[in-house]
């Protein structure tokens, strides 16, 4: 039996959490981000985007298309109390949940829904729910295996419901255009349409009669890809442990970028993320571990151990960003990510001493048992440590 796989996506996230904080920027072009020379769009509202502005573009730019345009620097603590409400909401309904980014998640509605449940309504009552309690507003995608899911979500913005079966596969996903493909970036599609691939039907027809061009150019890719544009791949939601070692997050770049202010932003929301989450789980780490996927889907890390354990927002986040400055600064990046680890409970950490404090401990121990037993001795209780004397000299 297939599974009933949900991708759920925010709807222009940032800019609706400023939106419920003031309403009157409702039905305004609004951008998220910084001007200057390095400032991007972080994300920008619909109605930005009928002036063309979009997502990694230069701030610049999207003022020259759009003179009126609201800029925003972003209160990502904020947008981070709302991405916590927007996945304890989905959790409400299903164990079966697994975080995608920051405005995204994936959740396994298989055990949920009913034989005889009407599919669209319950979804409806889903989006309308999380947006009478919080406010966000989403789109939705319905399929057997997440990338079908996935592709829903992205099919109709915002406040889009769509349902994907793999019998619809040819019908709904075959007709678009190659660059709206999950999983080809920005480098991979103009190479595609220089040898024919157009559309992900095109890209399925090559991969099926296993064209040697198209093989040579995805790589081993080519074979996860295969079975995604026929409708299977994976269905498996990737659930946290109940007391996790780590405790990490990591994102989908809404664009390719070497920016370095829109990959601060980014660490910023993830270190917002991870911190809020150790704290709940009652956490502290040693070690800060950061991801960069570049282009090609390569992952690559680093990691630096603390001298003290943390769950500090600000600890994480500027060591991520040491590390990413260090190592990563030149690389073009499709995903980021950011993990604790050596996580122990806090707790624990309290009772634990130092060395020194240890051997103090054992020494004064000594010293007390050794007193009792010469108390004991001559029968009474004249013998007492220096500390437990009074300065006068009394009892």
């Amino acid at each position: 039996m297939a599974r009933i796989i949900a991708h759920i996506d925010l709807n222009a996230f940032f800019v609706r959490a400023e939106e419920i904080r003031n309403p009157s920027l409702e039905d305004k072009p609004v951008a998220i981000g910084h001007l200057g020379r390095a400032g991007v769009v972080s994300t920008c509202s619909y109605k930005a985007r009928e002036f063309g502005v979009r997502s990694a573009m230069p701030m610049n730019k999207a003022v020259e298309l759009c003179p009126n345009l609201i800029i925003l620097p972003g209160d990502y603590r904020f947008y981070s109390t709302l991405s916590h409400e927007f996945k304890k909401y989905i959790r409400q309904l299903t164990p079966l949940v697994e975080s995608a980014s920051v405005d995204e998640l994936y959740a396994d509605f298989t055990d949920i829904i009913k034989k005889g449940t009407n599919v669209e309504e319950f979804f409806r009552q889903i989006q309308y729910n999380l947006f009478k309690n919080t406010g966000l507003k989403c789109s939705i995608g319905v399929a057997p295996t997440k990338f079908l899911a996935k592709m829903g979500s992205d099919y109709k913005k915002p406040m889009g419901l769509t349902i994907i079966r793999r019998k619809d596969v040819q019908k709904i996903i075959w007709p678009l255009p190659i660059e709206d493909m999950y999983g080809i970036g920005k480098k991979s599609a103009p190479r595609l349409k220089r040898i024919g691939i157009n559309t992900i039907g095109d890209l399925a027809k090559a991969l099926n009669s296993k064209d040697e061009n198209v093989l040579n150019l995805l790589g081993k890719f080519s074979e996860e890809l295969t079975l995604w544009v026929n409708g299977y791949g994976s269905d498996k939601i990737e659930t946290e442990a109940w007391d996790p070692k780590s405790i990490g997050n990591s994102t989908t770049l809404k664009e390719d970028t070497n920016r370095f202010e829109t990959i601060k932003d980014t660490f910023y929301m993830l270190a917002s993320e991870v911190s809020e989450r150790a704290k709940k789980e009652g956490k502290i780490g040693s070690t800060i571990q950061i991801m960069a996927k570049d282009t090609d889907y390569k992952a690559h890390n680093k990691s630096i151990t603390l001298v003290n354990k943390t769950n500090s927002e600000k600890d994480i986040y500027d060591a991520a960003i040491k590390l990413y400055e260090k190592n990563f600064l030149d690389l073009t990046v499709r995903a980021v990510g950011v993990c604790l680890q050596n996580l122990i409970d806090i707790k624990e950490m309290k009772v634990q001493m130092t060395f020194y404090d240890y051997q103090k401990h054992e020494e004064e121990s000594k010293t007390k048992l050794l007193i009792n037993d010469l108390n004991r001795k001559i029968k009474g209780s004249p013998l007492k440590r220096a500390s437990e004397v009074k300065k006068d000299g009394t009892n």
